[in-house]
């Protein structure tokens, strides 16, 4: 007969036995990487971009977490240029060691990065809307390109004031010039006419000289393409001081940052994915949780922040159809999930991209948005052929 102790020392033995045959990884939160413009000129949207993410990550850790594993999230400030995303991606991946990376940039801040991500070969699910054609590996959009934001625009221009010609402003970077050079494709393919295309460097807050130009031009129609926050509020407020009011067309401006400019912001015409007033269940159901959560420190919801928090359920789904963290099967995983939030039902199986439901909106002078056509599973097209 076998003693009481001896007993509890042999199912002690067993127990460690157990524990040492479970991975230690098991109990290992998954970490979720956001490098984000907190300074610089996303900083005035990327508050909100954390507060979505924040909200995503509470929900599914009430429920269990991933493979039930508890999820966190690390933010690093990436300060909306190329050299600070460089530090910001190198400290994610290799020091924090992120499973993924999930966030709003602008595109220097997101072209600096990509050649990290694939040395850390880490899954990047880019929440920004930009100016199409990154193609990586490891690379997904869940967010607007050009294909599918500017028609709206050109085409109410053209059909509401008659627009022929045109004046494009932008800023002096892959997004700005990138969105421009495919506008003035489009305006040509109409029939129209640009009439001057002007730059200012992401970090210029003087625009009086390119106004002088737009204004001598004379066009029927302005469109603008700034590096999202503060370059379009310190670019519009001087137009209006300027007294420019012919119709203006904003390639780059959110549902938030409209909000933040005050008066200035009416009439501006815009054409997203997301708005605050899209009357869906699943927007009302965010719009609440929101609130809720955050109360008078919520930043307005928009077109850079929702996406966020529909990426984080995105690689949710991706790792549990996996079965893993590991990258070469959630990757492919990615482009097989879909998920149901504040936009619809998104899905990055285009080329690595999404279909979207697309809204051409004009700014009121409460900074809300009317919509004024709806524009239902908008394709992306011709993204990365080349990309398996």
């Amino acid at each position: 007969m076998i003693c009481l102790s001896t007993r509890r020392a042999i199912a002690a033995a067993a127990a460690f036995a157990a524990a040492l045959a479970v991975p230690a990884q098991a109990a290992d939160p998954i970490k979720i990487g956001i490098p984000v413009g907190l300074s610089g000129a996303n900083s005035v949207v990327a508050p909100s971009v954390v507060q979505s993410a924040e909200l995503a990550v509470e929900e599914i850790n009430a429920k269990g977490g991933i493979l039930g594993r508890k999820v966190v999230l690390e933010v690093a400030d990436d300060g909306s240029g190329a050299a600070g995303a460089q530090k910001a991606f190198d400290s994610l991946i290799f020091q924090k060691k992120v499973d993924v990376l999930i966030s709003m940039e602008t595109s220097a801040a997101r072209n600096a990065g990509l050649p990290i991500v694939t040395r850390g070969k880490t899954p990047f699910i880019y929440t920004s809307f930009y100016e199409g054609r990154s193609c990586n590996k490891y690379l997904y959009v869940n967010a607007w390109v050009p294909d599918q934001q500017v028609a709206p625009i050109v085409d109410y221009f053209m059909k509401k004031y008659s627009a022929k010609t045109y004046f494009l402003i932008g800023s002096d970077y892959a997004f700005g010039r990138g969105m421009l050079e495919f506008t003035k494709g489009y305006i040509t393919s109409k029939g129209g006419k640009v009439l001057g295309e002007e730059y200012l460097p992401m970090d210029g807050t003087d625009w009086t000289p390119i106004i002088s130009k737009l204004k001598a031009a004379k066009p029927d129609a302005l469109i603008t393409s700034t590096a999202g926050g503060a370059p379009n509020v310190t670019l519009t407020k001087q137009l209006r001081a300027a007294g420019v009011t012919i119709p203006y067309g904003n390639l780059a401006v959110d549902e938030g940052t409209a909000k933040s400019m005050g008066p200035d912001a009416e009439g501006i015409y815009i054409s997203g994915s997301y708005f605050t007033n899209i009357a869906s269940p699943k927007n009302k159901e965010f719009l609440a949780a929101m609130q809720k959560k955050f109360g008078a420190n919520l930043k307005t919801p928009n077109d850079l922040s929702v996406p966020q928090y529909e990426g984080v359920y995105a690689y949710k789904l991706a790792v549990e159809k996996a079965g893993s963290t590991e990258a070469d099967k959630v990757i492919p995983a990615l482009a097989e999930v879909s998920f149901e939030g504040p936009r619809g039902v998104i899905r990055m199986s285009k080329q690595r991209h999404a279909p979207l439901t697309m809204y051409l909106g004009k700014v009121k002078a409460d900074g809300g948005i009317e919509v004024l056509e709806t524009f239902k599973d908008v394709d992306p097209g011709e993204q990365c052929p080349k990309l398996k």
